[in-house]
């Protein structure tokens, strides 16, 4: 198992300190699971790491960290669309998936000090898995963060500097401190093995209907869970475990899309916008890292890009609340998105959308 840089091709060991490959690139994971069989998931580890049998998990460190993640149910909320209730989480927040490779990677490896830039869950997931794990953390956020989302981050012993100006200001700081003193960067866009977490959704989704659901809507802002999502459902298909593709739909805000305005155009790179504030902050990426990547899953399997109306997220999150579902609004702006779909296509029976934050982290 090696990083494989995503521009140049150069190979490192997964043990390098190094948050990209020298040329700019980020770097990829060659690694190839086994085939997928659901006889070879350990039925007796309650979480997701029941599938570590298809994950590039170093030793047992993770058997330190795990809080028990993962296993969150798929719920129908009407006759056309199905819930994964991911904020069901230790932190919250679906990014416990990703936060927890990346800490047992973290500890397999011998860091002691990492630092990361988020809006807010993924600050808050690795922030509580380095304290798990005891490794000192830093997370940077932009202004205009949810008070209650840094509370969390600081009550796991995470040292937060709120960064003036967008999402994009706030990574350039981060990315500053971690060259400048050489600080582990625990980045859920730049380290890979972030997404070898968010992949077991589509593993959890498979055991638990025992198919996919011929819809799938993503929140898109850097990819964590879309890239998470595409690497699972490859699996699948690679294994036979599916026989075809489901309809896959990546939703972006309509203040902060980059990767829609590039999907129009055919563009093979993120489009250059002007990102307008949204309360939508989860998926509000005026640059996405990996926005390359991401255009090419989108190329090659056909997939749609969908808008959030931010005139619609606070009505779908009201109407989501009325049937005893309280979400985020990024959240709620997938199940926007959903709704502005099918006023536009038709009826989109079979659908799942993932519930990826609790309501109480964005009440402000």
């Amino acid at each position: 198992m090696k990083y494989i840089c995503s521009e140049c091709g150069r190979r490192e060991e997964v043990t390098t300190k190094k948050a990209k490959c020298p040329c700019g690139g980020l770097w990829k994971l060659e690694y190839e699971p086994p085939k997928f069989d659901l006889e070879k998931v350990d039925r007796d580890t309650w979480g997701l790491f029941r599938y570590r049998e298809f994950m590039p998990l170093e030793g047992d460190a993770w058997k330190e960290i795990t809080m028990g993640e993962g296993m969150t149910p798929v719920v129908p909320l009407d006759e056309d669309v199905l819930l994964k209730m991911d904020y069901f989480m230790p932190t919250l927040s679906f990014k416990d998936r990703g936060a927890v490779v990346l800490a047992a990677h973290c500890k397999a490896i011998g860091v002691k000090q990492v630092a990361q830039d988020s809006s807010g869950n993924a600050g808050n997931s690795v922030a509580a898995y380095c304290g798990k794990a005891g490794i000192a953390c830093e997370i940077f956020v932009p202004e205009g963060t949810s008070p209650k989302k840094i509370t969390m981050i600081q009550s796991h012993g995470a040292a937060v500097h709120v960064i003036p100006g967008n999402r994009e200001a706030c990574a350039g700081a981060c990315r500053r401190k971690v060259d400048e003193e050489g600080i582990y960067y625990a980045s859920h866009v730049y380290n890979p093995f972030f997404y070898e977490g968010t992949k077991t959704y589509i593993y959890e989704v498979f055991e638990q209907l025992h198919r996919i659901p011929e819809h799938i809507f993503i929140p898109t802002g850097n990819g964590t869970l879309f890239l998470g999502v595409m690497k699972g459902l490859e699996h699948l298909l690679k294994s036979g475990a599916i026989d075809r593709m489901p309809k896959v739909v990546a939703v972006q805000s309509e203040r902060c899309n980059p990767l829609e305005e590039a999907w129009k155009k055919g563009k093979k790179e993120p489009e250059t916008i002007i990102s307008i504030p949204t309360i939508a902050e989860g998926i509000a990426i005026a640059e996405p890292m990996r926005g390359k990547e991401i255009l090419e899953y989108i190329y090659k399997y056909g997939i749609e890009v969908q808008t959030v109306p931010e005139d619609g997220i606070l009505e779908a999150r009201e109407a989501l609340a009325k049937k005893g579902v309280f979400c985020e609004h990024t959240t709620a702006g997938t199940y926007a998105a959903y709704l502005a779909y099918v006023r536009q296509h038709g009826r989109t029976p079979d659908t799942l959308i993932p519930m990826c934050g609790a309501g109480l982290k964005s009440e402000h």
